[in-house]
């Protein structure tokens, strides 16, 4: 049996016309001979009745302390409606479906309530359904620890969930659809002439996910990766294949352009921090981020000098970690409101003037670089806030990104 996994987001669901949309992609794929399970998230967004982020506003206006068990059951509710007002739809069609929930799936996971992993998928009820010509719905973002409670999986949940029951079917295809037609090049919301991206290697479109890119959670990706099953990030509203993600040798095969550089990403609201060692000093990194992990603060974009050490915290944790700072004796510098830009590409490690381009890229605009650092598939640079977009055109401009990175022969 070729098996199909398909996963639709909350707006796939949010409206009858969206819903009939999903039909139509589920009953195309069956006809042309797959074993489908189609994992589904909560429909619709902040707002909308069964959101997940209409659900925790509930909880908020109702003494707000709810213990994490019981939120992950009330969570778990809104794919659960999902899933059964997708199974009486396909079943008024003559198509015969099943619902499960990520537990009776055989989704089991740790016991982290709120953000738990995947310890083991048992496919064997998915299988027998589908053996029986049904059409599997399991209900996404969810699972079941050990003894049985209901665990929620984290922002992103439904991808992460839809890939490992993807590598457990080993199924030929894991379709993650959406309201986009497949991963850009950037941002269209600041970069006019953003491109599809119609194959890309594992690794570049994770380090676009982690970076900014919000279109698949990098942990969904992680699992396809090691399992070696590729996915194709599709729009609900459209027929098209949209971005193949595979390993990066099959990438490179299909690319008809060698490209060093595939996306440009982004992340806003951030703030960069300085911090210098008193004279006598050589501790300043030890004490610095043991602080900030003590006090729960992520750090990020990092460089550590002999002096002292420079990195970036989200806008919102900046107060509290210069409270911190001050706090252990030191006098940090603090710059709110920037943006970190991420120059991503498989193809960039090794190769000379990469990050020559960068500069000159921003240099052209009169935009300054505030700090940088890299990897062997990303250089990262950061900006004021106010100079996103200009920065973003900029370098998807340099790169020429905008002329398209078609693919050779279809998938």
């Amino acid at each position: 049996m070729r098996i199909l996994v398909q996963k639709f987001g909350g707006t796939s669901l949010s409206t009858k016309q969206a819903r009939e949309r999903v039909i139509a992609h589920i009953v195309r794929e069956r006809n042309a001979g797959y074993g489908l399970t189609v994992v589904v998230s909560a429909m619709g967004r902040s707002g909308d009745p069964y959101a997940t982020d209409t659900l925790l506003g509930l909880i908020r206006e109702n003494g707000d302390s709810l213990p994490p068990r019981e939120k992950d059951m009330l969570l778990a509710c809104g794919e659960t409606i999902a899933a059964a007002t997708l199974c009486s739809l396909l079943n008024a069609r003559g198509v015969p479906a099943v619902v499960l929930t990520g537990g009776q799936a055989g989704m089991i996971t740790d016991s982290r309530f709120g953000d738990a992993r995947i310890t083991e998928v048992r496919p064997e009820a998915m299988l027998n359904h589908m053996r029986g010509g049904k059409v599997v719905i399991v209900t996404g973002f969810q699972g079941q620890n050990k003894d049985g409670d209901v665990t929620t999986l984290g922002r992103g949940g439904s991808d992460t969930s839809a890939t490992a029951i993807g590598a457990a079917l080993r199924s030929e295809y894991v379709d993650i659809y959406t309201d986009v037609n497949g991963i850009l090049t950037a941002d269209p919301r600041f970069v006019e002439d953003a491109r599809l991206l119609p194959v890309a290697g594992y690794a570049e479109i994770c380090n676009m996910a982690r970076q900014g890119a919000k279109v698949i959670h990098p942990r969904a990706i992680e699992i396809a990766q090691q399992a070696g099953i590729p996915l194709r990030v599709r729009s609900t509203f459209s027929d098209d294949e949209g971005t193949l993600v595979t390993d990066e040798r099959r990438a490179a095969a299909l690319a008809i352009k060698d490209r060093h550089v595939t996306g440009i990403a982004h992340v806003q609201g951030v703030t960069q921090i300085s911090v210098f060692a008193p004279e006598g000093r050589n501790d300043v990194q030890l004490q610095v981020f043991q602080a900030m992990a003590k006090n729960g603060i992520s750090v990020d974009f990092i460089n550590v000098t002999p002096g002292g050490a420079v990195y970036t915290v989200f806008d919102s944790d900046a107060p509290l970690a210069l409270r911190v700072l001050e706090e252990i004796g030191y006098k940090p510098k603090a710059l709110s409101g920037c943006t970190k830009v991420s120059v991503i590409g498989g193809g960039m490690n090794g190769v000379p003037g990469i990050m020559a381009r960068i500069v000159a890229a921003l240099t052209e605009r009169n935009i300054p670089i505030l700090q940088s650092a890299d990897s062997n598939s990303t250089i990262w640079v950061l900006v004021r806030e106010e100079n996103t977009a200009e920065a973003l055109r900029a370098l998807h401009a340099k790169f020429e990104l905008h002329l398209g990175l078609e693919a050779a022969g279809g998938y």
